[in-house]
């Protein structure tokens, strides 16, 4: 049985977009079915991992076409050394910078991808007519990838699964967008049509579930995972008692409550401020720099601005507590940062701040890995470092992790499968 992957994220793309696919491409042939994969022919990747391109079998058939991205033409006209994310919207851009995120935000729907559909449409149909085909597979975001997937669906009939990585209309920034009513209500028609015209949904936790039920009737909840084996949790610990945050951190992530409570617990004590190390591995926005800075913690943090993935997995494994920051946004109950499901194979005591009824709430209070505290509630996550502290003086921080295999990369393979064979 063949499926064909349509992914704009591949090697050497970097970052967490790519891992999902990586993986189940990795294992799919396990269980009966051969991958092939299409995607982008030299895109402009914001982050790039080639040490990524060593996971991907050689027996995988990989089909590239060119993408023209305007965000090139865009990052120029700003005079911007480098592209950014849409997570990284800035909160007061100059003239220039106004115009291009409104380019962004009302001409290129649903996003700067856009231009990929056509010529991507017409190289697989060819591709398809010559090779047999059972089922189409596409991934977003971008979520202009899922309206080549409709096409497919319309001009040959064949089985098309929609998978959400992330939320459309509901993302975190969505609505920070500077986009006019028409252009929103453009992006709300062509998420109708890809939910009700899809044979099938993927989503990564129950919020989104319950957000789609209605207008597709066979959604599925199949989260990120790990690879690999489980880390025994206390072997190569560092020596500092560690606080690590893994990705990117917006200023809609900057957990302004976690500097607040750091700082009076330096002052307080003299063996904290000299024992304490904070790890930011990823994109820091400005203005993590510079709270950090306003609270005098610039000598306990340090900021790694990016790490390929095998030594991303070696901090995780040696830090004291791994810390998650969730989005302080309207959807933030449905966040779930695919980095949980790495921290839970690290088996290292997990801090997250955000809901305490959201999805990645659900999963740390079930494995038991960790603690979620509210946005606001500063005593809780005092008590909460302070009592990791002293067990962390007496060499006994550690955490009992449960459940956890069935977030195995392997494990949640097999449950995809399934539904590729009965879609």
């Amino acid at each position: 049985m063949k499926a064909l992957l349509i992914t704009y994220y591949w090697p050497p793309a970097g970052g967490s977009g790519v891992q999902r696919w990586l993986k189940f491409v990795k294992y799919l042939p396990e269980f009966g079915i051969e991958p092939v994969v299409y995607t982008v022919k030299d895109a402009n990747y914001a982050i790039t991992d080639a040490s990524l391109t060593e996971e991907v079998s050689p027996k995988v058939k990989v089909i590239k076409e060119p993408i023209w991205e305007p965000n090139d033409l865009l990052t120029k006209l700003g005079n911007q050394e480098k592209q950014v994310s849409a997570g990284f919207l800035s909160s007061k851009p100059s003239f220039v910078g106004r115009q291009i995120q409104y380019i962004r935000a009302n001409y290129f729907i649903p996003d700067a991808r856009k231009y990929w559909i056509k010529p991507s449409v017409k190289r697989l149909l060819n591709y398809m007519a010559k090779q047999s085909i059972d089922v189409v597979v596409t991934s977003g975001p971008p979520h202009s990838l899922h309206l080549i997937g409709k096409e497919l669906k319309e001009k040959t009939g064949v089985k098309w699964i929609a998978d959400f990585r992330d939320p459309w209309t509901n993302i975190d920034y969505f609505h920070a967008l500077p986009m006019t009513k028409k252009s929103k209500n453009k992006h709300y028609k062509l998420e109708n049509e890809v939910l009700k015209k899809a044979d099938a949904i993927v989503v990564v936790g129950a919020s989104m579930k319950k957000e789609f039920d209605d207008r597709n009737k066979n959604v599925h909840i199949i989260t990120n995972g790990f690879d690999g084996k489980i880390a025994s949790g206390q072997d190569k610990l560092d020596k500092k008692f560690s606080i690590s945050h893994i990705g990117m951190m917006n200023a809609d992530r900057n957990p302004l409550i976690l500097w607040g409570v750091l700082k009076e617990l330096i002052v307080e004590s003299p063996d904290f401020a000299k024992d304490l190390q904070v790890k930011l591995i990823g994109q820091c926005d400005k203005s993590v720099f510079d709270s950090i800075q306003s609270e005098g913690l610039t000598e306990s943090v340090n900021f790694i601005s990016y790490l390929p993935h095998k030594e991303v997995m070696n901090y995780q494994k040696m830090s004291q507590i791994l810390l998650l920051s969730v989005n302080k946004v309207p959807s933030a109950r449905s966040i779930i940062t695919g980095k949980v499901f790495e921290y839970l194979q690290s088996n290292r005591p997990i801090l997250a701040i955000g809901p305490l009824d959201g999805d990645l709430a659900d999963i740390i209070n079930d494995s038991g890995s960790g603690i979620m505290i509210d946005f606001e509630d500063a005593k809780g996550l005092k008590e909460y470092i302070q009592a990791c502290y002293k067990k962390f003086k007496s060499n006994k921080l550690k955490v009992r992790s449960e459940h956890i295999d069935r977030y195995h990369r392997r494990n949640l393979t097999e449950k995809l499968a399934g539904l590729i064979k009965t879609v």
